[in-house]
């Protein structure tokens, strides 16, 4: 038996802009079922880099953005302090055909010091995991993303 892989999709987004800019990618296939994804990065045995009220009130608006296009989307926050193991571990439970996430852009060095949570993604999953396209003028704009979430 063959099973699509958008039937049903995790997607991982950071903040408004990068749920929004997501969607609008994301709105030229066709897809399943649709949970969309914060995760807020906690810190082990040091003060969080965003108070709880603030990384809910960002994940209330990323969701809120992502809607704008698929107002069906299911929505989840969850704290973890590895982000890729969280994006990994809901994919796992809600038996996710597939997770499907928009790079971001940055600098290289910055990549290779936060550990490049896409290249985690990509070789750590164990599912398929599918990479938008970015569009050539986000480049520059997700430079300010903030790092919840972030892959």
């Amino acid at each position: 038996m063959t099973q699509s892989f958008t039937e049903s999709i995790v997607v991982p987004v950071a903040d408004q802009a990068d749920a929004r800019k997501t969607a609008t990618e994301l709105e030229t296939y066709d897809v399943g079922d649709v949970t969309v994804l914060h995760v807020v990065e906690k810190g082990d045995g040091v003060p969080d880099k965003t108070p709880v009220v603030q990384s809910e009130e960002v994940a209330s608006e990323s969701f809120a953005a992502f809607h704008e296009s698929f107002p069906e989307a299911e929505t989840r926050v969850v704290y973890r302090r590895d982000v890729v193991r969280g994006i990994m571990e809901v994919a796992q439970e809600l038996d996710a055909s597939a997770i499907v996430f928009r790079p971001r852009g940055g600098a290289r060095i910055l990549q290779f010091l936060s550990g490049d949570r896409s290249l985690r993604l990509i070789t750590e999953a164990k599912r398929p995991v599918i990479a938008l396209t970015e569009a050539e003028d986000d480049e520059s704009a997700d430079e300010d993303t903030d790092d919840s979430a972030v892959v």
